[in-house]
């Protein structure tokens, strides 16, 4: 029972940890035992109703035209098994008539329940069945098929579908006759298709039957082998014995951790999936949520999060939160320039494109009836979109995951600060920390490690603590599909064709965005160049310069933009994991090293390994200011200071040879104050909301964010903690928050 095989890893893991601890005696070992039970029974569930074993079937779903029939015999004729095509073998033979002789006997509704009965009817084991397209449409007669087989959706680009249509002449598909064109039709019919499958296979343009045959073959076989896409902690160490086992956890543990308990990050222990060139072109005319459920199906096991539930999450998080439809609009600014939106989100930053769905991956992930404290670092927008992100969850799971948010009391723009207090919710604390961004970062993953401290939140309250910054595999993985949808637009939009090399220049302050960017292209998308763009706190610009890491007597600068102003890049180790072969032994060195000597110096190979992809330079306060300024005279567009700085890097250090994508993390309205400043705007003592509507009148680009307008309304002082900097004072903050939340 292969699919049982994670439920059984997770029991074994249980068991030994009974037999190698006093159980009766230890409190927190009794509760961690309950959780890892819990977590093995919700999965034993999943596959309990999902499992493959020999007498199941592969269920072929599509739309008219998908090729069903015909990739079901070749693969009948691969396993030497049973063929059953729907329509020929049992409607046909059921009614005594042709399809589409019943079709027009009864009508289209009348068709639908007819169809349902006779697949009620009808059994199989260990068969390939090639359905209707019009089967998915009845629920009783899915909910049936779905008992005894995998259903495997063939998700064939729409306009082959309607060509192939027009030259067999089909005249059995049900609504064809009501006015509707075929291309609206298919469209109508996907909400069904997206219900019931269990896998996608999806389909380049012009792939042959056979092909697709042998994509069926392997998403089956991806699906049944629940152990094949595993994470390993960046400071995990490979033994030496070849036959001893490697410590991994699934998709669903890395972001219910958050992070590894040795202090490292998850990591993909394979590479990620890619896609071929065919596979790409097809996504060009795709929408952003598409494109999403695309990518992420590849990279996240339906053993973890189900592909239909997933679907769901990503509507749920991308439908109607963002002000644009486009969700990551690109503009073209000037020459060889395009500006990444990312700041159309509820709470105006790049942070909304994972934090809106994060927090539903999160919920789904975590066992049932247990409680969990999610606390995060922010270093200005992380703050109010992890916040305004759980607050949108269901209201059974806020009740059992609660958020805290610390951030630099004084380290962050007036409005940030003002967004993160006032998006404090039901569930969700903001606490001000009366020292910078770092600090607050290495104080919660000092948290995490102190076992006895997370022991003790557990068995007195039953609350396990977890995270929501991008050191969080869950947080960071959506972020990859805006790059890869960035390049898609310029495919679209006919600036470039799909294989020309573009550069991505990134306002870089933890690593996390830029990473994504480096997955993007692991996974397919042919970017040349990452521009690593920093403001006066500029340590990894001088480390992608010398490989020298170095935080000795460097202070941290606060600066007009504060999202990067940030010394201690988390990110970073995941990205030099990856350089160094997932090398964990030299990461445990490197990171204790920056930790005790405060700076490590990487060997030279691996620098120049580095610098292949990486270039990077720094830009003063003065001249993010002058960017602005410039900028808007030329184009009548207005960047943030962030964005400023990737732009000041950009002019300066990209050759011009090809395209370069600058990521715009945030709207200019959240540093009112900057950007009037740059602007030469004398009304500069002003209000927060008479300084956004001031802006607002210029009629420049991008238009004014509306739901930021709206944060303007609300009270001005609202109330929130505030903390020394101290360890010990921000456990007792937080025990002080999971005691109000859980009690």
């Amino acid at each position: 029972m292969l699919h049982f095989k994670r439920c059984q890893r997770l029991k074994q893991i249980t068991q030994k940890c009974f037999s190698s601890i006093h159980v009766k005696k230890d409190k927190h070992a009794r509760l961690f035992l309950s959780r890892t039970f819990a977590l093995a029974e919700l999965r034993k569930s999943w596959h309990s109703t999902h499992s493959l074993v020999g007498d199941k079937n592969i269920i072929l779903m599509g739309p008219p035209g998908a090729g069903k029939t015909t990739v079901g015999r070749i693969i009948g004729q691969k396993l030497g098994c049973c063929v059953i095509d729907v329509d020929d073998d049992i409607l046909e033979k059921a009614w005594n008539m042709s399809v589409s002789e019943k079709l027009q006997d009864v009508g289209n509704e009348q068709f639908l329940e007819e169809e349902g009965k006779a697949v009620l009817n009808f059994s199989a084991s260990g068969s390939v069945i090639s359905l209707t397209g019009s089967n998915p449409m009845h629920d009783a007669s899915m909910r049936h098929l779905k008992k005894n087989g995998i259903i495997v959706y063939l998700d064939v680009p729409l306009m082959d579908i309607v060509s192939r249509l027009k030259l067999m002449k089909i005249d059995r598909i049900v609504g064809q006759n009501s006015g509707t064109s075929m291309k609206d039709l298919l469209k109508f019919r996907k909400q069904y298709y997206k219900k019931w499958y269990d896998t996608r296979v999806f389909c380049e343009s012009g792939a042959s039957p056979e092909e697709i045959a042998d994509k069926v073959l392997n998403a089956v076989k991806r699906y049944e082998d629940v152990d094949s896409e595993t994470f390993i902690s960046t400071r995990h160490i490979w033994p030496e014995d070849c036959e001893q086992k490697v410590s991994t956890k699934f998709f669903s543990e890395a972001v219910i951790e958050g992070l590894a308990s040795d202090g490292g990050l998850f990591v993909p222990e394979k590479e990620l999936p890619k896609l071929n060139c065919g596979e790409w072109k097809s996504l060009v005319g795709a929408t952003y949520i598409e494109r999403a459920q695309i990518l992420l199906e590849k990279c996240i096991h339906p053993a973890d999060v189900p592909a239909a539930r997933l679907g769901e999450m990503i509507e749920t998080a991308y439908g109607q939160n963002f002000a644009c439809s486009k969700i990551a609009p690109v503009r073209h600014l000037s020459g060889n320039q395009f500006i990444l939106e990312l700041f159309h989100g509820p709470t105006g930053s790049f942070k909304d494109l994972s934090l809106q769905l994060m927090p539903h991956l999160f919920a789904h992930c975590i066992p049932p009836n247990c409680n969990y404290m999610i606390l995060v670092a922010t270093s200005g927008d992380t703050g109010s979109a992890v916040l305004n992100g759980f607050s949108r969850l269901s209201k059974k799971d806020k009740q059992r995951i609660a958020v805290a948010s610390f951030f630099p009391e004084n380290g962050v723009s007036d409005f940030q600060k003002a967004q993160i207090i006032g998006s404090q919710k039901e569930n969700g604390w903001a606490v001000g920390v009366k020292s910078d961004f770092d600090f607050c970062q290495t104080a919660i993953k000092r948290i995490f490690q102190d076992s006895d401290f997370t022991g003790f939140l557990t068995v007195e309250y039953g609350a396990v603590l977890s995270s929501a910054n991008s050191i969080n595999w869950g947080r960071l993985l959506p972020q990859v599909v805006y790059h890869a949808s960035a390049y898609l637009d310029l495919v679209s939009q006919g600036f470039i064709s799909f294989g020309s090399p573009v550069d991505v220049c990134i306002p870089t302050g933890n690593f996390g965005n830029i990473l994504a960017a480096v997955y993007a292209k692991m996974m397919g998308i042919p970017i040349r160049k990452f521009i690593c763009a920093s403001n006066q706190n500029h340590v990894l610009t001088d480390f992608i310069k010398t490989g020298h890491y170095d935080l000795r007597e460097r202070k941290l600068a606060q600066t007009f933009s504060p999202s990067i102003d940030i010394l201690k890049s988390s990110n970073l180790e995941r990205h030099l994991h990856l350089m160094a072969s997932k090398d964990g032994q030299l990461m445990t060195k490197l990171f204790n090293q920056l930790e005790e000597q405060h700076h490590f110096q990487v060997e030279k190979t691996l620098v120049e390994k580095l610098q292949q992809d990486f270039i990077a330079d720094w830009c003063s306060e003065g001249e993010c200011l002058a960017a602005i300024h410039s900028t808007y005279n030329t184009s009548g567009y207005i960047l943030d200071p962030h964005t400023a700085v990737a732009k000041v890097v950009a002019d300066r250090m990209q050759d011009k040879t090809c395209p370069v994508i600058v990521s715009s993390t945030a709207h200019y309205s959240k540093f009112a104050p900057a950007i009037m400043q740059a602007l030469k705007i004398k009304e500069i003592n002003q209000t927060s909301s008479s300084q956004l509507y001031l802006l607002s009148s210029y009629n420049a680009l991008p238009p004014p964010h509306e739901a930021l307008l709206e944060r303007t309304k609300q009270p001005e002082k609202m109330e929130y903690q505030v903390c020394a900097a101290d360890v010990n004072v921000l456990k007792s903050h937080v025990e002080k928050l999971i005691q109000n939340q859980f009690i």
